[in-house]
């Protein structure tokens, strides 16, 4: 399916369809008659509306995706502005803004429920002559190499540095020391490391995520780290625990220990705004929302549009595999670290010991 486009330009009644290789573009009605493609671009902003979904507009760890949304920012490159998107929380919503005039460019897949007569703008002159059959295609297969991507530049392909001498990487003993006051197994640290970035401490995702730990930039400045510091090992794992930390606190109503970390593995990959929408789709349901088996099938159930649509759901769609899978994984390879006893409370990083045959008071089961 095309992506169909509505155009918002003026309050003086005007509107005309215009049909494109990728769907139909509505100039519409009720904002002032001046404010056209000049004005627009010389506040140096087009502002899109649209409903969440695949298709349209999605939040994908931090980037923005969906095929409306991509080819409305290729149109905006083109005009040289930037694009604000307004995501409508159902199609009345949408209507409204429309005939309000609170936006200049509509995304939506009926904007034949909208009556048209024949004025041209000079927004809707640039889309014609901006238009082509291969922007959707173009949008398309951007969307699927980001989605497809590596998500990190893997260097170490093994899930153990020396498994013979007890080590899992280098920088066991960051882990260690930092999964103290998050009161985990070192070793689960080190399993979500892996599933991270392989103990790359260079890695960067197609987002934008860096280091060790994934850390984003947005997410660096608020917790107080400085962006220029995330490739640094050591700075990198603390952020990561310092964010965990936040994790847990904001999933205190869960109170088991194990359960709660599932659901803080979850947020951490998928966001917690999402986790919570899948929780309350369960409690709904009748299940237990705080048994991350229970909640995780609902996770999953985001990805279709009866449930992102649900008047329950607050944040919309999400490609829930991926945080399903996430977890799954680090449990699994947590499973097959806890043969490694902790090393020395005095490691380094850049000298590995074979690990302390004694208990630390700080190996925490799971």
């Amino acid at each position: 399916m095309g992506a169909l486009l509505a155009l918002l330009l003026s309050c003086t009644q005007k509107q005309e369809r215009i049909v494109t290789p990728y769907g139909s573009v509505l100039d519409s009605v009720n904002v002032s008659e001046d404010f056209d493609l000049a004005e627009i671009q010389t506040n140096g902003e087009l502002i899109m509306a649209t409903l969440n979904g695949p298709e349209t507009y999605y939040d994908y760890h931090g980037k923005s995706l969906g095929t409306q949304y991509l080819i409305c920012q290729q149109f905006a490159d083109s005009l040289g502005v930037r694009l604000r998107v307004d995501v409508c929380r159902d199609s009345a919503e949408l209507v409204q803004k429309l005939r309000s005039g609170d936006v200049d460019l509509v995304a939506w897949a009926k904007p034949g429920q909208i009556d048209a007569d024949p004025e041209k703008t000079d927004l809707v002159e640039a889309l014609r002559l901006w238009n082509r059959p291969s922007r959707v295609d173009a949008a398309r297969q951007e969307e699927t190499a980001l989605l497809t991507v590596k998500k990190v530049r893997r260097r170490i392909f093994s899930p153990m540095l020396d498994k013979n001498k007890g080590i899992i990487s280098n920088y066991d003993g960051y882990f260690q020391q930092y999964s103290r006051d998050i009161r985990w197994d070192w070793r689960l640290m080190a399993a979500q490391c892996y599933q991270e970035s392989t103990f790359d401490p260079k890695a960067v995702s197609f987002a934008g995520a860096k280091g060790l730990m994934q850390i984003m930039p947005g997410t660096a400045d608020h917790l107080g780290v400085a962006r220029d510091k995330l490739y640094d090992p050591e700075t990198n794992i603390a952020a990561a625990a310092k964010l965990i930390k936040e994790l847990q606190q904001a999933f205190s109503d869960i109170r088991d220990h194990y359960e709660r970390t599932n659901f803080v593995l979850a947020s951490y990959n998928g966001g917690s705004h999402h986790i919570r929408d899948a929780m309350a789709l369960a409690r709904r349901d009748g299940k237990n929302a705080s048994r991350w088996a229970e909640v995780a099938p609902y996770v999953l159930k985001l990805a279709t549009a009866q449930y992102y649509n649900d008047p329950i759901v607050k944040y919309g769609y999400m490609r829930g595999s991926e945080t399903v899978d996430y977890v799954e994984k680090i449990r699994s390879r947590h499973v097959s670290y806890q043969g490694v006893r902790s090393p020395h409370v005095g490691f380094h990083p850049s000298q590995p010991r074979k690990a302390d045959k004694r208990k630390n008071k700080f190996d925490i089961k799971e």
